[in-house]
């Protein structure tokens, strides 16, 4: 397994990273039993990060991935969590205020049976006042930094730009990372535009969702996914092509979102142990470049097309 940098903070992340959304069952019915095993067998295959969010199963996945962490020496892993997005009985709820991020850091580590948390990010800015996020949000959290409470602090965005609003009107070294998810993938590689201004104001970056929330998958995207119909049918196309060459698009998926060495990992969720030895493999497979081409030449009229969170 390759590590690297994320950005100053002195931790050096697995390429390829676990993300427990899934253990949420945000995605697919889940088997405790099963998604403990899934955390338990990525931290064997040399992954040393782990994700996660109150807002994944309103809670769930912080309360399993909690159980699974009891059973793991401290030092194996890196552990990141979120502040601003909540939910409960099936409603999505934001409360970005500086108690409430406070008030969330304190529950988290309960839920996570840990006494400190290494990363700690502010959940999805785009439904957030980014003034809010400036100058009550992101205080609040440098102040817990401030008392060793949290280590480092980052920002969770789907729109790119404004992680470049929000880390230009802060105090330089607020923002120590940021997650950017489905924008380095096979169909869009638009987070390769803002890896000069990351590294220029020594950000580090973390990228998520290497199959575009299964649009990337043989399997194809589930019904709610927002990709436009037209993307999803040229994806389609890109996947059958990549099984006539006897490859899967979730190979070249994976192993092209960990290639940019500029780019300290890559999170993908899985509740099957299965399917983690699986993507660990694919991230260590080389990229197949002729066949990059050629798949982004299938993708190409709607390569960066992208769409609304929700």
């Amino acid at each position: 397994m390759e590590y690297r940098e994320l950005g100053h903070t002195g931790m050096k992340l697995s390429k390829i990273s676990f993300g427990a959304s899934s253990l949420g069952a945000v995605f697919h019915p889940l088997k405790e039993e099963e998604g403990i095993r899934a955390v338990h067998t990525a931290l064997e295959q040399g992954i040393n990060f782990i994700d996660v969010s109150p807002y994944y199963g309103y809670l769930k996945a912080e309360s399993i991935l909690g159980k699974a962490l009891r059973e793991v020496e401290r030092s194996r892993y890196y552990l990141s969590t979120k502040v601003g997005r909540y939910g409960r009985d099936g409603v999505n709820q934001w409360d970005y205020s500086a108690s409430r991020a406070r008030e969330s850091v304190f529950e988290s580590m309960e839920r996570l049976g840990v006494e400190q948390i290494d990363l700690i990010n502010v959940h999805d800015i785009e439904f957030a006042d980014l003034e809010q996020v400036c100058n009550e949000t992101l205080p609040a959290l440098a102040e817990l930094r401030s008392q060793g409470i949290v280590k480092h602090i980052g920002i969770t965005n789907l729109n790119l730009r404004h992680f470049r609003y929000v880390i230009e009107h802060v105090p330089p070294g607020t923002v120590e990372s940021i997650l950017s998810f489905c924008h380095y993938t096979l169909n869009d590689d638009s987070l390769a535009d803002y890896l000069d201004f990351f590294e220029a104001q020594r950000v580090g970056v973390i990228n998520a969702s290497p199959y575009s929330m299964g649009l990337l998958t043989e399997r194809g995207a589930p019904s709610w996914h927002p990709a436009p119909a037209a993307l999803q049918r040229l994806a389609r196309k890109a996947v059958d092509y990549c099984k006539s060459k006897g490859v899967s698009i979730e190979q070249l998926a994976v192993s092209y979102s960990t290639s940019n060495p500029r780019i300290a990992t890559t999170l993908f969720s899985s509740t099957s142990p299965e399917n983690v030895v699986r993507t660990v493999r694919y991230a260590n497979t080389p990229l197949d470049e002729e066949l990059l081409q050629e798949v982004h030449t299938i993708l190409e009229p709607g390569f960066r097309d992208t769409w609304v969170n929700s």
